[in-house]
């Protein structure tokens, strides 16, 4: 459902009335550009530039300041020096004007304090003006056909359904600039977002009734909160978004630091936030661009996996190995549509998913229609894509065109073309496909990646609302008072908050001397384990702060004694755990998204592997599945070479509950492992455990 009221960011992005401050008549400069921009946009409202030097620009009436305009305007456009900023925006304030874009960077040379950003940023707040900018290219609103931007563009004003949000000038530039395959209604360059944010024009883009899909180029959130709503209101409403999330590596976060001062957050936590709204995350601006080319077409994705035919066996095969290496699902075909396969193709060629329907090149058309139309009337296929090298000024392409159209007309399942080649030269060909509803997309791995997200949106869309349940308020009240204290926690006791919490731990009883010991041995039951209890040592084993399978009371006297002698008396007799698949089960709390819970591989390799999945707490146990079928060693849990498979469901039950912990007492906590989590047939069990409470920690 679209709002029926105007949005807080219509003056900004949908005006009705302009004024272009800064407005020249001088070819190639900003002035200039930004007046012929609005008119080439189709804007058939009210435009007026502001410049003491001259009477009209371009055809616009021209006055000498803001505080000559008639009536006040929905947006002054600032194009003025840094040096000038400041005197402008309160110009632009006190002239009433609704909204204001500014493409000057904010910043000047021995600058007061605060700096002239924070000053315009006071003011644009204390005026509740929405503002693009600082520092921004501007934006193109194609359905309202309102272009506000400081340069020459060579794009031209064909509305679609594609919102594009990119915090890199650079990177707007190039997808609203380049391949008319992609189609906006809205493509923004928010800058250093002043005071408006990209979770503001992410909540404005879905209000729009032309959007289909979001895409995002982002190297921070500025405003979690409101970012979290907006991904949580696509959700609702059906509509796929799709991120560029750059500051993945050490490394990148330095670059992106020095570049915007703005990089913030953890990329597991953005990882657990993108899998909670069903955000689709991609790689680069190229499998960028197919999957949005691809998710604004109208049609999703149906049930199963993909079907693809081919003209070429080799090609078919290197897609064969890409699809294996990004997970993309052929659909599985059925004995009736292999048998309308055979019938049609030629001698020696075989049935199967993915085809090659290449033969002698005799009736082509009428095979490659007939062809492509059982693979996409298979049950098990979710769309159909023609994978062909296709080329302006070639039979070829226009037969594979014409048998795309046919078996298109007769689905309601996505049908599209696909290049191997990024370099082939049709456009023409392109042309007369997005005619006729066909997607085209260029290069076989950018091609499968816009296909596998298509299936994901697809599954997101089933599954069930987020139900996780919350804490005892009483027992949230007891851990709460302990944790505050900034005591540190011994083994013991960081495993009696998990058992309070609901999650399977194993026995254990501190002792202070080999007598004690032998005496929680004989009430447990041999063999047992013996660790360290001193306070401070975190990883026991890299000690050697661990004694397992001890068998007997000889043993356990021998290995208390070492243990002693080195580390101290204080220690914890545990029974050995069952066998297992050894998990680690953390926690770390994201500055802007809160807590976030690890699954993943456990033991020694934890760090070897980084095999892991986040999801943000709390979660339910379907998410909490989920995260488990991400794992590399998911196969593991299910038996193999007659081992038991675990008992999955108490496992995500575990899992879903440690969230729940996480969630409730995660402000309160510096860091919390599990590690490790046995999962075995009789459920999991936590076997060691570390929660360090935050240091000088108080309630409320």
């Amino acid at each position: 459902m679209v709002a029926s009221t105007p949005h807080r960011l219509t003056p900004l992005l949908a005006p009705r009335s302009i004024a272009f401050v800064g407005a020249s008549p001088r070819p190639n400069t900003p002035g200039h550009d930004m007046l012929r921009i609005i008119k080439r946009a189709g804007f058939d409202g009210q435009v007026w530039g502001i410049n003491p030097k001259y009477q009209e620009v371009e055809g616009f009436p021209c006055l000498p300041a803001l505080d000559r305009l008639p009536a006040p305007v929905d947006l002054a456009v600032l194009s003025v020096a840094n040096a000038r900023l400041e005197e402008t925006l309160d110009a632009a304030i006190a002239a009433s004007a609704r909204a204001a874009v500014v493409f000057a960077s904010g910043y000047l040379e021995d600058d007061a304090n605060p700096p002239l950003i924070e000053r315009l940023r006071a003011k644009a707040r204390a005026a509740d003006m929405p503002v693009c900018g600082v520092n921004c290219m501007g934006y193109y609103n194609d359905e309202s056909r309102v272009w506000i931007c400081g340069f020459p563009s060579p794009r031209q004003p064909v509305p679609g359904n594609i919102a594009f949000i990119a915090q890199s000038g650079s990177v707007f530039g190039a997808l609203a600039h380049n391949d008319p395959r992609l189609r906006y209604n809205l493509v923004v360059n928010p800058g250093n977002e002043l005071v408006t944010t990209v979770a503001d024009y992410l909540d404005y883009a879905l209000d729009q009734p032309a959007t289909r899909v979001v895409g995002l180029f982002l190297e921070t959130v500025r405003d979690p909160g409101r970012f979290v709503a907006a991904l949580d209101k696509a959700s609702r409403r059906r509509i796929p978004v799709v991120v560029l999330k750059i500051g993945r590596t050490d490394e990148s976060r330095k670059l992106a630091l020095s570049h915007t001062g703005a990089i913030a957050g953890n990329d597991a936590a953005y990882l657990a936030l993108f899998d909670r709204y069903g955000v689709i995350r991609v790689e680069t601006e190229d499998e960028m661009a197919a999957t949005l080319m691809l998710l604004a077409h109208e049609r999703g994705a149906a049930p199963g996996g993909i079907a693809t035919i081919h003209d070429s066996g080799g090609q078919r095969e290197m897609l064969v190995d890409l699809a294996a290496d990004l997970g993309v699902p052929f659909g599985r075909i059925d004995a009736g549509t292999r048998a309308r396969l055979a019938k049609r193709l030629e001698y020696g060629l075989e049935p199967h998913n993915p085809l090659d329907a290449w033969g002698t090149g005799n009736d082509f058309i009428g095979i490659f229609t007939e062809c492509l139309q059982a693979l996409v009337d298979d049950p098990d296929t979710a769309l159909g894509i023609l994978f062909a090298d296709v080329r302006d000024n070639y039979y070829l392409s226009d037969g594979y065109l014409e048998a795309a159209k046919a078996v298109a007309a007769r689905t309601t399942k996505p049908v599209l073309i696909a290049t191997h080649f990024s370099g082939v030269r049709h456009d023409d060909v392109v042309r007369r496909a997005m005619a006729a509803g066909i997607p085209v997309l260029d290069g076989t791995q950018p091609a499968l990646l816009a296909a596998r997200h298509a299936l994901e949106f697809r599954d997101a869309l089933t599954r069930p609302r987020q139900t996780a349940s919350s804490a005892d308020p009483a027992l949230s009240a007891r851990w709460r008072g302990r944790l505050a204290a900034g005591r540190a926690l011994d083994e013991a006791d960081s495993l009696a908050l998990l058992a309070d919490y609901g999650i399977p731990v194993v026995a254990a009883q501190v002792v202070d001397s080999a007598d004690t010991a032998i005496a929680a041995a004989a009430a447990i039951g041999y063999p047992v384990a013996l660790k360290t209890a001193a306070p401070g040592i975190h990883h026991k084993s890299d000690v050697g702060g661990v004694q397992l399978g001890l068998r007997d009371e000889g043993a356990l006297r021998a290995g208390y004694a070492q243990i002693a002698a080195r580390l101290g008396p204080r220690a914890v007799v545990e029974p050995m755990a069952p066998a297992g698949i050894e998990l680690a089960l953390g926690l770390i709390v994201d500055p802007q998204f809160g807590p976030v819970v690890m699954i993943g591989a456990g033991g020694t390799l934890i760090e070897v592997l980084r095999d892991v999945s986040y999801g943000l707490a709390p979660f339910d146990q379907h998410t909490a599945r989920r995260m488990l079928d991400r794992l590399k060693l998911r196969p593991l849990l299910d038996g193999m070479r007659g081992r038991p498979a675990a008992d999955l469901s108490a496992l995500a039950a575990a899992v879903a509950r440690f969230s729940i912990l996480a969630a409730d007492l995660g402000d309160l906590l510096a860091e919390a492992d599990v590690n490790p989590l046995i999962a075995g047939p009789q459920g999991p069990l936590a076997v060691d455990a570390l929660v360090v409470p935050r240091p000088h920690t108080t309630e409320g």
